[in-house]
């Protein structure tokens, strides 16, 4: 096993960064995307369209996807959950859709108030209207190595939803540690499962760094092949019905690891830095990228 050369990253930021802080004007967002865009990152997560009624940060997506500008080479996903949102991604140009479902049946209830059955029977729409249309659609699993409801789920539960997203077309199917339990041994098992079902270079991670392992777990499974990393700028963000699970794994940290290996990311890392930086102005913290802090640490002592 060695090591890829270069790793795609999906920019989770503006999408499941957001939707777990506190609300920020649409400008803001727009601003976040356009400067992400112009730092390098290829694949951005702009926006949702889900029920403001649960997910009230994502209510403005339409006016962010309309109002970003569009630079070449760059793909402006959106999340939608069932025919209603896709149908409103589509009208407000989203270049991409994301469905996403859990390993864990317990997680499912809380999150989208249905079994996982069910969950996928409710994706089939979506995903054959967005073949009608030669729109891609990715695919994500939540809870891949812990539950906050269920506590352990089992390999086995991983692979399978895995595989019947791969099966009903999605093209890529992202494995997120939602509430950031996971260690490297364990997040090797499962990968190393769900890879007996779906391809490898069909596979990505998305891991939350809620315990401080999400790079050691990222690192671990470089060498199995994986080449798709899910990251938000300056770690923003988690999950809204996990209590207790902080932000994804910060982008700026992510970069900064890949380049110390040698791997290329196309992606500019001061221009990411200043755009976590930005945005984190509109919330109550910081950034959560150590990365970030150093940098900006070393910038103020320059000046």
């Amino acid at each position: 096993m060695s090591l890829p050369q270069q790793v795609r990253i999906v920019e989770v930021g503006p999408r499941d960064g957001l939707q777990n802080e506190q609300a920020v004007p649409v400008e803001a967002k727009i601003e976040l995307v356009n400067a992400l865009a112009r730092a390098g990152l290829s694949y951005i997560e702009t926006g949702a369209f889900v029920s403001p009624k649960w997910v009230p940060q994502m209510a403005d997506s339409a006016a962010v996807f309309t109002g970003i500008e569009r630079l070449d080479g760059r793909t402006y996903a959106a999340l939608t959950p069932n025919l209603k949102g896709f149908e409103a991604a589509v009208a407000a140009g989203a270049d991409e859709v994301a469905i996403f479902g859990a390993a864990s049946e317990a997680f499912s209830q809380k999150n989208i108030n249905c079994s996982i059955a069910e969950s996928l029977d409710r994706f089939a729409p979506v995903i054959e209207a967005a073949q009608a249309q030669n729109m891609k659609v990715r695919g994500y699993v939540s809870c891949v190595l812990g539950c906050p409801y269920q506590g352990e789920v089992s390999l086995s539960d991983v692979a399978y939803v895995a595989e019947k997203l791969w099966q009903m077309g999605c093209y890529e199917i992202s494995l997120g540690d939602t509430i950031g339990v996971g260690t490297p041994l364990h997040a090797q098992r499962m990968l190393s499962a769900v890879a007996d079902k779906v391809p490898m270079q069909q596979l990505a991670l998305h891991f939350h760094n809620t315990y401080g392992q999400a790079l050691a777990n990222i690192s671990s499974c470089l060498p199995m092949g994986v080449a798709t990393i899910d990251s938000a700028v300056a770690g923003l963000g988690g999950c809204p019905y996990a209590k207790g699970a902080s932000g994804n794994v910060a982008t700026e940290d992510v970069i900064y690891m890949l380049h110390g290996m040698g791997i290329e990311t196309g992606i500019d890392l001061n221009q990411l830095v200043h755009a976590g930086a930005t945005i984190c102005q509109h919330l109550n913290h910081g950034p959560r990228s150590n990365v970030a802090l150093a940098e900006l640490a070393k910038q103020e002592h320059t000046k």
